[in-house]
């Protein structure tokens, strides 16, 4: 029952850390700044329902299917660090809380932001992929295998809450606050995307180095 405790407790304290709801608020509210409290609160249940369940297939064929495909964590890095690039010199021109040019084009909006870059790479990124293919691998019981699947819905539920409250925050800044926070988050968006791209390139480049 110990073993059973400090494993869910690590599966916790490590996805909790990696997905990193609470980082991932003020970008979401940027995104999410001229939508209604129901679109927004629809964006945040559907980009952690998507997170989820890709958390769980990869949990599950992770491992398979990188060796399949041949691809590796690090090259997931370095593209994770482009869409943040991207979406960061969007969020520092002010572009991303220009959604709703017709209420048609709204629905379609929240569709393409819930699973990217919200539920792909933000909340599910290549961090917390890795983490559940190593996770599921080190899982030897059954019980510690539904301990994980159930710490992953707990930390997924967690950030649809700390999301969904991200409304009210919005309420309190105002549209001034609110795009001085979108061109603050989107140099730290990009800064971010450096180093996530690095991190991966990094380790491309040394094994490129040591095959020669």
């Amino acid at each position: 029952m110990h073993e059973l405790f400090t494993f869910g407790l690590l599966t916790f304290t490590s996805f909790f850390t990696l997905i990193n709801p609470l980082g991932t608020m003020p970008i979401f509210m940027t995104m999410t700044a001229e939508l209604s409290e129901k679109q927004r609160a629809q964006t945040a249940r559907k980009a952690s329902i998507v997170a989820f369940l890709t958390v769980l297939f990869f949990a599950f064929s992770g491992q398979l299917l990188f060796n399949f495909f041949g691809i590796s964590v690090n090259s997931f890095r370095m593209v994770g660090g482009v869409i943040f690039f991207l979406m960061g010199m969007d969020m520092l021109q002010a572009r991303l809380n220009k959604v709703k040019v017709k209420e048609s084009e709204v629905k379609s909006y929240v569709n393409d932001i819930s699973i990217t870059p919200l539920a792909i790479p933000m909340i599910c990124g290549p961090g917390a992929i890795t983490n559940a293919i190593v996770l599921m691998e080190d899982a030897q019981s059954v019980a510690q295998k539904a301990t994980l699947l159930l710490v992953v819905f707990l930390v997924l539920l967690l950030t649809y809450i700390i999301l969904y409250s991200s409304s009210r925050i919005i309420k309190l800044l105002g549209e001034t606050g609110n795009n001085v926070m979108m061109r603050l988050m989107g140099l730290i968006v990009m800064v971010i995307a450096v180093e996530f791209f690095f991190s991966g390139l990094k380790p491309v480049l040394i094994d490129i180095l040591h095959s020669k």
